[in-house]
């Protein structure tokens, strides 16, 4: 099948190649009308706007696919243009990621999630791992708010004990207070007595998820996915300091920029 906009070129070389032919018969031949023949597009100014837009976001945040760029657009600059328009645009600027193709694994069906209901009823924790450029690995304890997807805090370090763990949840409810549970797998410094004994004392219960159900951990499982593939696989690292730095910093985005389609496409600090 081919395009009018296609046809309409064919029709004009045939035109000029053979004067003879008039233009009513050479519209004829290919099925358009004379008004499309005629016809001249009108420079746009929205669509140069739209066009510079994508390319800056793009630039920016490489991994962001048209959805997170649409709602940034939308939600975050306040600009209002049909989402149809700018996908136009996006794909004449071949801007599309590939799409990684679905994995189908049968498995047993686990415990459903548990939703929150407000800020600080449930919290989230896990842990990455990582190299640095000269091989040295090092951890990374995320800790996100179930209720809008924010992160409140990334801890990086070569080690972290039961007792970081502990240090830094205390830092958390200082200026947070304290959540109802927090739910976390069944990793060596989640399991350990003096984590339990901090939350028994801080009246916080643990919530184990079923070993081998990942997914029951959803949640943080789902922003480690997102850190990883914008931040900790876009740069090579040279020292532990810079992988703190540039880890604050995409976190601030994250919370304050970046689109959440579990928000209704707003970043999660919007959500109250």
């Amino acid at each position: 099948m081919v395009k009018p906009s296609q046809r309409k070129l064919m029709a004009k070389a045939v035109a000029l190649k053979y004067g003879f032919i008039s233009i009513r018969r050479v519209c004829r031949l290919f099925h358009i009308s004379e008004t499309t023949y005629h016809y001249v597009s009108k420079l746009n100014d929205d669509n140069d706007l739209i066009a510079k837009l994508l390319l800056e976001i793009t630039s920016e945040h490489r991994t962001w696919g048209f959805q997170l760029c649409y709602l940034y657009i939308r939600n975050v600059l306040q600009v209002h243009f049909n989402h149809k328009r700018i996908y136009r645009i996006y794909c004449e600027l071949c801007l599309n990621l590939r799409i990684k193709p679905k994995r189908r694994i049968k498995r047993e069906r686990p415990e459903k999630l548990a939703i929150a209901q407000f800020q600080n009823h449930i919290w989230s924790m896990d842990f990455m791992h990582d190299n640095l450029m000269d091989g040295r690995k090092y951890r990374t304890l995320n800790i996100i708010d179930d209720y809008n997807r924010e992160a409140l805090e990334s801890e990086i370090d070569f080690s972290l004990p039961s007792t970081r763990v502990i240090r830094v949840l205390n830092r958390l409810i200082e200026y947070r207070s304290k959540p109802f549970a927090i739910r976390c797998d069944n990793g060596p410094e989640y399991i350990s007595d003096i984590l339990k004994r901090w939350a028994k004392k801080n009246d916080i219960e643990l919530w184990y998820i079923q070993p081998g159900n990942p997914q029951q951990n959803g949640y943080v499982e789902r922003f480690n996915r997102t850190m990883r593939y914008e931040l900790l696989n876009q740069c090579l690292f040279e020292s532990i300091e810079q992988v703190k730095q540039q880890s604050t910093q995409w976190i601030w985005m994250y919370n304050n920029v970046r689109p959440h389609m579990a928000n209704g496409g707003m970043p999660p600090v919007f959500k109250k």
